[in-house]
C-alpha cells in the first residue's frame, strides 16, 4: 500500500498512531501554510494571477505518486471553477459600469482596478460571505442569490473599498445589509406543523416548520487553510438545529448576534455596518441570547455534534442498507424510540418511532399498493452531520432518480434521533447526480 504524501511537498505523512478523524494533507505547519499562499495568489494577483496559477499547476501535474496526482488535480479543477466565478462576476459587474474606464485604483498600485481584478479579490472571500448569508436566511439557495447581490453592491460602492486589509470586514457589512433588505421584502416567520387529516403524527410536540430550510454541503465550507478565520468559527452555527434556532430572531437582532458572537466583530464594528449606534446594538444582542437559548435544546449535547464517528459512520451505512433492501425490521432497529422526522418545505412530520414506522411501512413492502420503489443511496455531509442521497427506481422503470437527501442526527447510543429530509434539486450542490 502506498504511504500518505504531503499535497505539498510529496513527503510521506507522518503515522497517525491510532488516531481517528479526519487526516492531515500536509506534513508541517510550514507546507500547510504554503498551500494556503499558493491557493490565494490569485487573491492577490488579480486575475492574470490566477490564470498563471492555472498554468503551473497544469505543469506541476505528474501521475506518480498518485494522491499527489490527486491532489493537484482537485487544487486544479478548484482553480478553474473559482476563474469561472470571477469571469462570470467580472461580466456582471462590467454591466454596472457607467463609464468604460475603471476609475477605481488598485491598493498599492498606481494602476486602476479593473472589473476582472476586482472579481478576482472578492472572489477569495466568496465561501464565507455566503456561509454567512446562509447563517442569516436558513436557505442554501437564498445565500448563493445574495452572495451575487453582494458583489455587485460592492462593484457599484467600490470607492469605498479601502484595501484588501478590510475587504473582509467591508463585504461582511455588505452582505449583512444584502440579507437584512431580503428578509423585509420576505417577512419570513418560523411556525408549527399543523396535523395532516388522517395521518398519524406521533404523541410528540409539533416541531417548528421553517418551509425555506435547506441544508449546506460540507465541501462548500471554508477550511483552515482556505480561509483560517472562518474555520476558527465553531461548527455548531452551521448545524441545523442552531440554524432554525436563528431564525426565530428578528432580522436586525439576529444579525447583530451573528455579527457579534459568531464572526467575532466588535461592538463598535458591528454597530457600523447595521448603522446602529453601540448602545442599540448592545442592546439587541442583549435581547437576541435568551431568545435564541429558549429555542435550542437544554443541554448542549443534544444539538452539538462532534466529527462524526466510526460507529456513527457504521450506522449510516446500515440506515442506507435497510432502505435498499427494503429491511423493515433493520430500520426498526436503527431508529431511536423519540426520532423525529420532519420534510422541509412539506407538511409532513413525525415524533415517535412508532408514528415514523407507520408511515414508512407500505413504502417499504413490495405488496402495498403505496410501495414506493427499490432504492439506493450515496453518502453525503450536510452542515456537519452525515446525510444519505436516496434515488428510488419506481415499479416498471429502470432509472434511479434523486428523491430525498436525509440529514441525520445520532443520540449516545448512535442510533437516528433526528431525520431532516429534503428535496432533491440540491443535489448538484452536493456533488450528487441526479439519476443513477
Amino acid at each position: 500500500m502506498v504511504a500518505d504524501l504531503c499535497a505539498s511537498c510529496g513527503k510521506a505523512l507522518p503515522a497517525r498512531a491510532g488516531r481517528t478523524g479526519r487526516s492531515s494533507l500536509y506534513c508541517s505547519p510550514a507546507c500547510r501554510q504554503k498551500a494556503y499562499r499558493r491557493r490565494h495568489l490569485s487573491g492577490e494577483s488579480g486575475v492574470d494571477g490566477l490564470i498563471e496559477d492555472i498554468a503551473r499547476q497544469v505543469k506541476d501535474l505528474t501521475p506518480q505518486p498518485p494522491s499527489v496526482l490527486y491532489s493537484g488535480v482537485n487544487d486544479l479543477s478548484s482553480s478553474v471553477a473559482r476563474l469561472r466565478r470571477v469571469a462570470r462576476l467580472a461580466r456582471d459587474t462590467a454591466k454596472e459600469t457607467v463609464t468604460p474606464v475603471p476609475v477605481t485604483q488598485h491598493p498599492g498600485t498606481a494602476s486602476p482596478l479593473t472589473e476582472a481584478d476586482f472579481a478576482a479579490v472578492t472572489e477569495a472571500h466568496r465561501r464565507e460571505i455566503q456561509v454567512h448569508c446562509y447563517r442569516m436566511t436558513g436557505s442554501y439557495d437564498d445565500a448563493e442569490d445574495l452572495v451575487q447581490e453582494t458583489f455587485l453592491r460592492a462593484w457599484r460602492a467600490r470607492d469605498a473599498f479601502e484595501g484588501r486589509a478590510g475587504a473582509r470586514t467591508w463585504l461582511y457589512r455588505i452582505a449583512t445589509n444584502a440579507c437584512l433588505d431580503f428578509q423585509r421584502r420576505t417577512a419570513r416567520r418560523p411556525q408549527r406543523y399543523a396535523p395532516v387529516p388522517g395521518m398519524n403524527h406521533g404523541t410528540g410536540e409539533a416541531p417548528d416548520r421553517l418551509t425555506w430550510l435547506q441544508p449546506y454541503p460540507d465541501d462548500q465550507l471554508p477550511s483552515a487553510e482556505e480561509q483560517p478565520e472562518e474555520a476558527a468559527v465553531s461548527r455548531e452555527t452551521l448545524e441545523l438545529v442552531f440554524l432554525a434556532a436563528l431564525q426565530h430572531l428578528p432580522p436586525r437582532q439576529r444579525a447583530v448576534l451573528v455579527l457579534r458572537d459568531v464572526l467575532g466583530l466588535t461592538a463598535a464594528e458591528t454597530a457600523q455596518a447595521l448603522g446602529l449606534t453601540v448602545a442599540s446594538a448592545n442592546s439587541a444582542l442583549q435581547r437576541a441570547r435568551p431568545t435564541l437559548r429558549d429555542h435550542l435544546p437544554r443541554q448542549r449535547g443534544d444539538w452539538t455534534a462532534a466529527e462524526p464517528t466510526e460507529a456513527q459512520r457504521a450506522a449510516l451505512q446500515r440506515y442506507m442498507a435497510a432502505a435498499e433492501g427494503l429491511d423493515f425490521a433493520a430500520m426498526t432497529e436503527l431508529l431511536s424510540e423519540d426520532v423525529r422526522l420532519t420534510m422541509p418545505p412539506n407538511p409532513f412530520w413525525f415524533a415517535g418511532r412508532d408514528a415514523l414506522l407507520e408511515f414508512l411501512r407500505p413504502t417499504l413492502d413490495p405488496a402495498s399498493p403505496m410501495f414506493l420503489g427499490h432504492w439506493r443511496h450515496l453518502p453525503a455531509r450536510a452542515n456537519g452531520q452525515l446525510a444519505a442521497g436516496g434515488y428510488v427506481r419506481r415499479p416498471g422503470t429502470n432509472v434511479y432518480r434523486a428523491q430525498v437527501l436525509d440529514v441525520l442526527r445520532f443520540d449516545a447510543e448512535d442510533r437516528v434521533v433526528e431525520i431532516t429530509s429534503f428535496e432533491p434539486h440540491l443535489f448538484p450542490a452536493f456533488g450528487l447526480p441526479l439519476r443513477l
